[in-house]
């Protein structure tokens, strides 16, 4: 956005709490790579340089990435500066922080949607004797005590850090809610070039039929690494890891699964293969089919017949319960009507109810790739532009 504003001369400032790149220096695990190939890194002005496009980049490396960015466009960053409240005023904003006060005539809300991790109720059941963390205080196995693991949640986070727990040594169950199964590499190419080829990336938010219920979903199952193998449940069961079903309730240090596991994974798979279906008609309309390998399909995910419904978490078995459970974005700061009755900033397409003020970076904000940082870039560039007509006086209506 910082960069979108500056080619259209618009005085601007960026308020970062902490150093550029925050986030990724603190509060992810070590071995995370980013789920997307090096050449999808496509930013305004900058882009992937490498001789590795098809590579993930290392936690080190996506954070050179991001402070080469900053400097190579000279963005105006005021680092350690917290944001504490926003208010409007008359002719736009009051911006409070710890380094005093900022008067502006619009604001852009770029704090993303992975702020604080989401941490079920039932966790306030668990005994004493069992030690818990989110994937932003994980960083690797050394820090967990040996002895059984629980990890909860099955998406990107959940079944990235059971694989690496797992080959630790240390026994793992996953407990599995709504998850969305996909492959790294389908028919030779990579899943999300595939998806970034057939549009399926670029799908607008007001081309979906329920778009608050598409923002909610899952993240896919996937991770980066060398070799781009695949990480979902039946690789996790191959190692060993043990598949229950969404933890329900926690009763005397009692856990309760729901026994909805195998329908879960049933419908995981459906949504798979619509997309596999998607991307298969993409192809052959395009007369690619005889580029790539041929069409397949993979094997349903494996379930047992009867997962178990209870855990008894008092017997010394489970040391440690990770809670991957997602997260949710902080704006406590934010002192303006604009939120719903879920705590959630009304907006049409990153665009708040509030003239002059716009969110960025969360889940299909304006594009289904919106939480990527390549997604990220199509949209700063339609919100700059309404941005300037906000100033110029041109607009006073949400863009489409």
């Amino acid at each position: 956005m910082s960069r979108c504003l500056a080619d259209r001369s618009i005085d601007h400032v960026v308020l970062e709490r902490g150093e550029v790149a925050h986030t990724w220096k603190n509060e992810r695990w070590d071995s995370l790579r980013l789920l997307t190939p090096n050449w999808q890194s496509r930013l305004p002005g900058y882009g992937y340089e490498g001789d590795d496009p098809d590579g993930f980049r290392t936690m080190s490396e996506t954070i050179d990435f991001i402070e080469r960015y900053a400097d190579v466009i000279s963005a105006p960053v005021r680092t350690n500066t917290s944001v504490t409240s926003v208010r409007s005023i008359d002719d736009g904003y009051r911006v409070t922080t710890n380094q005093g006060d900022w008067r502006c005539r619009t604001v852009v809300i770029a704090t993303g949607a992975c702020n604080v991790a989401r941490v079920p109720a039932v966790a306030e059941g668990v005994p004493s004797s069992i030690a818990t963390l989110t994937p932003i205080q994980y960083r690797n196995p050394d820090q967990i005590e040996q002895g059984g693991v629980l990890v909860v949640g099955a998406s990107a986070s959940g079944t990235q850090i059971a694989d690496e727990i797992h080959r630790s040594g240390r026994p793992v169950t996953l407990a599995a809610g709504e998850h969305i199964r996909v492959p790294r590499v389908y028919r030779g190419k990579d899943i999300k070039w595939w998806m970034d080829v057939a549009g399926v990336l670029d799908e607008f938010y007001t081309e979906v039929d329920n778009i608050d219920r598409v923002r909610n979903v899952p993240s896919l199952q996937l991770a980066g690494s060398d070799d781009r193998h695949t990480v979902d449940l039946n690789s996790l069961t191959d190692i060993g890891v043990k598949l229950i079903g969404r933890l329900a309730g926690m009763t005397e240090g009692k856990a309760q699964f729901s026994g909805s596991l195998r329908n879960l994974c049933a419908m995981s798979d459906l949504k798979m293969n619509r997309l596999l279906d998607r991307i298969d008609e993409w192809a052959a309309e395009h007369s690619f089919d005889g580029e790539v390998s041929p069409p397949h399909r993979f094997e349903p995910t494996r379930v047992e017949a009867s997962p178990p419904l209870g855990m008894d978490l008092t017997n010394g078995e489970i040391q440690t319960i990770v809670w991957a459970t997602g997260f949710r974005p902080d704006h406590s700061w934010l002192d303006m009507p604009v939120f719903d009755r879920k705590g959630r900033i009304r907006h049409d397409g990153g665009v708040v109810e509030a003239p002059g003020m716009y969110l960025m970076g969360i889940p299909f904000l304006r594009r289904r790739k919106s939480s990527l940082i390549d997604g990220a870039a199509d949209d700063a560039r339609d919100l700059s532009a309404h941005l300037a007509s906000h100033l110029d006086g041109r607009i006073s209506s949400p863009c489409a």
